[in-house]
């Protein structure tokens, strides 16, 4: 028989895809074996612990490891990201494959990875190993004053998005941007307008500092939010940059009517939308807490810098 030529090392989220996501990654990995590689599937109660697992073994297989494969939602894909950075730093380079079952799987979304069927996306890693030019996915590394780095893979927000983030994190149904959407109509009694100091890096190098106002800020890597909201409808995760994504302050009932633009991806052509793309922004606002990947990240200030091509990502 034989040896096996590698290893995929799964993470598994086990409250994901309301407790299924252990059943998917089983199904995955036997996918991923077929090829005579092993397929260690890793999971745990808290996310802490899941993750000493996940860094132990990496270390232990960083010859042989063909990838490190997350299963669950953008959450999820943040964890391993984390975990990937802080091996890089050590000179080992390791793939990213993603199983989604999540509640927005936005990265899997943007890449256009089946999202219910973990066989299927099994099937994809193992084309895109397979592929001559290996695809790169832009990071984003959130850095706060306490030191703290958290990276991302589709987009932070920092305003009105946020608290709905919040909001949607509390409910188990309904799910994708549904929640959202709904979480939005909730939260509209309390809307606010943020003031912001921004501190940009624009896509050419140019510095500049902007008091802005505004009821949404978003730094976006890639295209959607909320399960699959297109809120930068051209964004790119594989071009170098961010995209920062601001609405003007707007009343309930303007702001409301927003809403179906919004799921089109026809707010864009608002006056009161603006998009730029910059390499790092560092944002200021007494208050605000921040959220990435649907995750709460802590209160403002930080800064955001554009990591290009920093990882592998078998989507």
């Amino acid at each position: 028989m034989a040896e096996p030529r590698g290893a995929f090392v799964l993470a598994v989220n086990p409250h994901a895809g309301r407790g299924r996501a252990l059943a998917d990654a089983h199904r995955a990995a036997e996918l991923l074996r077929t090829d005579g590689d092993e397929a260690v599937v890793l999971c745990a109660a808290d996310l802490a612990a899941l993750l000493r697992l996940v860094r132990d073994e990496l270390r232990t297989r960083a010859l042989t490891a063909r990838a490190l494969v997350v299963v669950g939602g953008d959450g999820m894909v943040q964890a391993g990201l984390g975990v990937l950075a802080e091996l890089a730093e050590q000179g080992v380079e390791i793939p990213l494959g993603v199983v989604p079952c999540g509640t927005g799987n936005d990265l899997a979304r943007h890449f256009a990875v089946p999202l219910r069927d973990p066989v299927a996306a099994a099937g994809r890693i193992l084309r895109r190993l397979a592929d001559p030019v290996p695809r790169r996915l832009d990071v984003g590394r959130v850095r706060f004053p306490d030191g703290r780095i958290i990276f991302f893979g589709t987009a932070l927000c920092a305003g009105f998005d946020a608290v709905v983030n919040e909001r949607a994190n509390r409910w188990l149904r309904p799910t994708g941007s549904a929640k959202y959407l709904l979480a939005v109509l909730v939260e509209l009694v309390r809307l606010r307008t943020v003031h912001y100091r921004l501190e940009i890096e624009d896509a050419g190098g140019g510095l500049r500092t902007e008091h802005r106002d505004g009821v949404l800020l978003n730094v976006a890597n890639t295209s959607s939010v909320g399960g699959g909201l297109p809120i930068v409808p051209g964004a790119r995760a594989d071009d170098g940059l961010l995209e920062l994504f601001t609405v003007a302050p707007l009343g309930r009932a303007r702001l409301l009517s927003l809403l179906p633009r919004l799921v089109s991806g026809r707010h864009v052509e608002l006056d009161c939308v603006r998009i730029e793309r910059v390499r790092s922004v560092r944002v200021e606002s007494p208050g605000v807490t921040a959220y990435a990947d649907g995750e709460r990240l802590g209160p403002l200030p930080l800064r955001v810098d554009a990591l290009p091509a920093a990882v592998r990502i078998l989507a």
